[in-house]
């Protein structure tokens, strides 16, 4: 039994208030003052309840909650029993008393839903009123979204003719909300019945919000659509609203093409490309922020707004199945420009991902070219998954492998076969060449001859424009030749064969690609089935393969390090000198795991630089869930072979550790989508060689062994290690750099001062007598193996000596012996105390 509750003398304030609001010229006031005076038991009663709350301090705790509860249950009693207009009326009250009252719309608003559903259908007018009710809550954010659902479902209770005449409502409630601040995952289910209602009301009617009301990139289809209202354009745009996936299907991209061309919508689509890929980014002081969670005192730019993400993708998808090859450089740019955190705007992966399928989806040998010109920019993991993708959906287009479209679609940036491209500039012809694997030049010849690598004066002031063209040319150049050369590394752990024919346009005969493959070795087979290595081919071989020591017999291998340091030929990376890493007696006893190198204390920042560098994936060590142990990856064998170094902090850090230690290694093997462990037998010795080399590498580069300085430390818990490793026993990257040495030496200035003996250079200075570790570059010195710290002496003293392959220890090796075998010209009394020390 539900007790009433009177309360003699309460004014209807409420009531008051809203009979006295302006009625506007919408003509619409009878039907709110007939909703008033119907709902006035419920207005009294709101007012009640909201006298209780304000005296509450008066009133005993008890007393107040037990007089709240009665007249709550009141209330609630009487919804129950409302239905048809009365609903109606109660539930339009509440909305519209919302201002006034917000207990009773805190406490009753969640009511209000149901009794416009129990109002059964709506007259067009009362509908009318409820839309303009909801505008009550604009600044509200989310608010607005929950009380505009209930509006709408009064909207849709109309039957077509009367939703037709509620058309300039709905727009007017559409415009307001489209420009609020609200959550979008409160924004867009309610967008979506309301484009939904619009669109049975007046389908040539584009609706704010489908495109975004301000921001510039949109505005030439925003244009198109105001002078412009045509049914054809309002469902082409409703269709690029409605791609919220990556990669659109095949009925939706039919779909697009053919909406466009009866909208005639195909330059508006290519303009706003035009402006995403080249305009300025939107500033959020002015369009505000990107995203719900984005806020802050500071401001910064972005390309698009989270609620119009999917309109933009579907611009972008237009764009190229309609444009075609026109909008292939529009797309790359834009996949960079978003893709790339700059300086100046936010990355945005999905929209720089939609960019990169869309191109993909284009039939066009400049679109391939433009998608290895991407992939060679772009670090982001996901987004260079979305290349890979791509590329192989377009190689599959052509019926031939992804590594064959790679290799096929690697641009020539109109480089003559000779790897060049000459352009007259006034009196001067301008040069960029490719002269080596590592070097493109952009040079100036003038009339009398006389070439200079920097761009004279009338050059610079002559041709401004031209000279700005070329300097990005060569950067461009630069770029791929350096792709390329790790492309083709790469290949040394794939046991790939080609077509001579296929080998020699894609590879030789390229002019970029051939500036890398010309200083390799390489497997000729003939009419017989025999393979021999060579640098350039003799006849007219069958099949070509990449050489790798690893299959040559050790005469071989020497053979050809002899030839290569004898016609000082400086290779593209390490491939007659590379080292080789073959299964231990210990790593066939533990079957399927390596320690060959673990327990190494290793600088953890370097090392996961290193690891991005060198194209693993690897978590990121830190004081979270998951950060506490590390697992790098590596693709191997043409992505067919993973091997897995393990590793693990080393020490307590506030956010990320300092230094690391490595573990075990392991390896898997593709099946299917999956990976599953293999044994180290099982695993191609190619594939283990090359894997091991990296983690070698990784080791190498990083180790704290590596740091000349550390035994200066004095106790430290590391130095054990460091005394250990740093002198201890070579790896195989140090056995191939003794080799290199035993070929250099001899053609140096220093050659009498210096031998190899085990593990060391030995040199004999005026002073003292040296030892360098072939491994660690670290000194001791005769009679007593007094430790010499010597740092930062690369580069002194060698000039420019010839070396077969790049390695930055080599280097170092040779300019700590080119400076002691002058010791006593050196200067630095640092170094010099140390040497007197011990002499």
């Amino acid at each position: 039994m539900v007790v009433s509750v009177r309360a003699a003398s309460i004014p209807s304030m409420l009531y008051d208030t809203l009979m006295a609001e302006p009625r506007g010229e919408d003509g619409l006031g009878d039907v709110r003052t007939a909703a008033l005076q119907r709902a006035r038991r419920l207005l009294d009663l709101l007012d009640r309840r909201r006298e209780e709350a304000s005296s509450k301090r008066r009133q005993a705790y008890g007393t107040y909650e037990e007089r709240a509860e009665r007249m709550g249950a009141e209330i609630r009693h009487w919804f129950e029993g409302c239905a048809g207009e009365e609903a109606r009326a109660v539930a339009l009250c509440l909305v519209a008393a919302a201002d006034t009252d917000d207990l009773g719309y805190w406490l009753y608003g969640s009511e209000a839903g149901k009794l416009v559903l129990r109002g059964g259908r709506w007259t067009r007018d009362e509908a009318a009123v409820m839309l303009l009710e909801t505008r009550r809550f604009e600044g509200r954010g989310t608010l607005f979204a929950q009380t505009l659902a209930m509006a709408l479902s009064a909207a849709e209770s109309l039957d077509a003719e009367a939703r037709r005449e509620l058309a300039p409502t709905l727009r007017r409630v559409n415009r307001a909300f489209s420009r609020a601040d609200v959550p979008i995952g409160w924004r867009a289910p309610v967008t979506e019945r309301m484009w939904a209602i619009q669109k049975g009301a007046d389908p040539s009617h584009v609706p704010d919000g489908v495109l975004p009301v301000r921001e510039p990139w949109a505005a030439a289809l925003r244009d198109l659509a105001e002078a412009r209202p045509t049914i054809e354009l309002a469902r082409f745009v409703r269709h690029l609203a409605s791609l919220s996936a990556p990669r659109p299907a095949q009925k939706w991209r039919r779909t697009c093409v053919s909406l466009a061309d009866e909208a005639g919508a195909g330059e508006a689509v290519a303009e706003c490309l035009r402006a995403l890929a080249e305009d300025e980014a939107l500033c959020s002081e002015k369009y505000g922020f990107h995203a719900d969670w984005a806020h802050g005192p500071h401001h910064y730019h972005y390309f698009v707004h989270q609620n119009h993400g999917d309109v933009a993708r579907g611009v972008l998808w237009a764009a190229a199945l309609t444009g075609g090859a026109e909008a292939t450089p529009l797309l790359a740019g834009l996949a960079v420009r978003a893709g790339v955190a700059g300086p100046h705007w936010e990355q945005d992966l999905k929209l720089a991902g939609a960019a990169i399928n869309a191109l993909g989806a284009i039939d066009d040998p400049g679109a391939l070219e433009s998608l290895w010109r991407v992939r060679a920019k772009i670090k982001n993991r996901a987004l260079r998954k979305q290349l890979d993708t791509a590329i192989q959906a377009a190689a599959g287009r052509q019926g031939i492998t992804p590594e064959q479209l790679v290799e096929r679609s690697v641009p020539s940036h109109g480089l003559g076969a000779d790897g060049a491209l000459e352009r007259r500039l006034g009196d001067h012809t301008a040069r960029v060449a490719i002269e080596d694997a590592a070097t493109v030049r952009l040079t100036f010849t003038g009339a009398d001859g006389r070439t200079t690598r920097p761009a004279p004066a009338v050059v610079k002031d002559g041709s401004p424009d031209e000279l700005k063209e070329l300097k990005a040319l060569a950067k461009e150049v630069r770029a791929t030749l350096s792709a390329e050369r790790a492309r083709v590394e790469g290949l040394m752990s794939d046991d790939r064969t080609w077509p001579f024919g296929e080998w020699r346009r894609h590879y030789r005969d390229h002019p970029i690609t051939g500036g890398v493959v010309r200083g390799l070795i390489w497997e000729f087979q003939g009419e017989d089935g025999a393979w021999h290595a060579a640098m350039a081919p003799e006849g007219d071989p069958v099949r070509v393969r990449l050489w790798h020591p690893i299959r040559a017999a050790v005469d071989e291998v020497r053979s050809w390090r002899e030839r290569i340091a004898g016609e000082r030929v400086r290779q593209p990376f390490k491939q007659a000198f590379r080292e080789i890493y073959l299964l231990t007696p210990a790593e066939e006893e533990t079957e399927t795991y390596s320690n060959r190198f673990a327990a190494h204390i290793v600088r953890y920042p370097r090392l996961y630089a290193l690891f991005k560098e060198r194209g693993w994936q690897a978590n990121f060590l830190g004081r979270y869930d998951g950060g506490y142990n590390g697992e790098a990856r590596g693709e191997f064998g043409g992505g067919r072979w993973r091997a897995c170094l393990y590793h693990e902090p080393a020490d307590e850090a506030e956010y990320s550790p300092e230094y690391a230690s490595t573990d075990q290694v392991r390896f898997e093997c593709r099946a299917g989508r999956r990976w599953r462990e293999a044994r180290l037998a099982e695993v191609p010795p190619v594939v283990f060689s090359e894997a091991m080399r990296d983690v070698d590498l990784f080791v190498g580069v990083t180790s704290i062994a590596a740091d000349p300085e550390w035994a200066d430390r004095g106790e430290d818990r590391y130095l054990a290690y460091w005394r250990a490793t740093t002198f201890g026993e070579l790896t195989a990257t140090a056995e191939v750099r003794r080799a290199a040495l035993e070929r250099i030496l001899p053609r140096t200035k220093i050659a009498a001062r210096c031998s190899i003996d085990g593990r060391y250079l030995v040199v004999r200075g005026e002073l003292r007598t040296y030892k360098i570790h072939l491994g660690s570059a670290n000194i001791l010195m005769e009679p007593d193996d007094s430790y010499l710290c010597v740092v930062q002496a690369r580069g002194k003293g060698q000039g420019t000596l010839y070396l077969p392959f790049e390695d930055e220890r080599l280097s170092l090796v040779l300019s700590k012996a080119f400076l002691l075998a002058a010791d006593h010209k050196i200067t630095d009394e640092t170094v010099l105390r140390q040497i007197r020390r011990g002499a």
